[in-house]
């Protein structure tokens, strides 16, 4: 068995930039039929260029059952069907705070954009799923969901922490219809966000407290969600992967 996956539909949200991006560029490479997803068209068109070939582009809030209902449609009448939904979208504009400053607000801010937006965007595309008895599902959590600090963003790690036992329950409910799911959490990513925001210094330090001694890159978690949404895994479901460089010793 190997990662082939020439034939196959593959939504992934969150793929204008970062992560997501460079597991769609991935699965193009890969042979898959990308669908894009986000809300950036010109990120969007760019990472459609890298791939090399036309892809469908779909636009959208996540968090939105009437926009999943729109791209779901959109995905229909191009492709039929989708395979595989890398459900990568999450985000957090908080920043770490004692929980009595934590406002309800912001609590609800990321736990909508980092547990809700992936519920409604499985439940929306299960049903296709189920109806043709096969699929593979994979979630994005985060590190900071596997482990406590007192420095987290504690509805962001609330958020990716629900994000685990969400994937393992689905893993349980939709295994009899042939149908996978797995959650992977990565650690600290060198995606160009974070090449922007962490100083030099502050990676060596980080690096530094990792086993590997070295941060992860996007190619690090889209090779891991390639292995998860090919048959190379077809016995493999309801599982956690921590892309973590060994920061993470469960």
């Amino acid at each position: 068995m190997t990662n082939d996956m020439t034939g196959r539909v593959a939504l992934v949200t969150g793929s204008s930039r970062g992560i997501g991006a460079t597991i769609a560029t991935t699965f193009a490479a890969a042979g898959a039929e990308v669908v894009l997803h986000g809300r950036d068209r010109a990120a969007l068109a760019a990472v459609q260029a890298t791939i090399g070939r036309e892809s469908l582009v779909v636009t959208g809030d996540v968090t939105v059952a009437a926009d999943l209902d729109r791209m779901h449609d959109e995905i229909m009448e191009r492709h039929g069907r989708v395979d595989v939904l890398v459900a990568s979208t999450g985000n957090t504009t908080s920043r770490p705070a004692p929980i009595e400053e934590i406002t309800p607000e912001s609590w609800r801010a990321d736990l909508e954009q980092n547990l809700t937006g992936t519920f409604l965007t499985v439940r929306r595309f299960l049903p296709g799923m189920k109806q043709r008895r096969s699929g593979a599902i994979i979630t994005l959590s985060s590190a900071a969901g596997r482990k406590p600090s007192e420095r987290t963003i504690v509805a962001y790690a609330a958020a990716k922490a629900g994000l685990q036992i969400f994937t393992q329950d689905l893993a349980a409910q939709v295994g009899p219809f042939g149908i996978r799911a797995n959650c992977i959490a990565p650690e600290t990513i060198m995606t160009e966000t974070n090449e922007a925001w962490i100083p030099a210094e502050t990676r060596r330090r980080l690096a530094e407290a990792h086993p590997l001694r070295r941060l992860g890159t996007p190619d690090d978690v889209a090779a891991t969600a390639l292995f998860l949404a090919t048959d190379a895994s077809s016995w493999i479901t309801g599982v956690i992967v921590d892309v973590a460089g060994g920061a993470v010793l469960a």
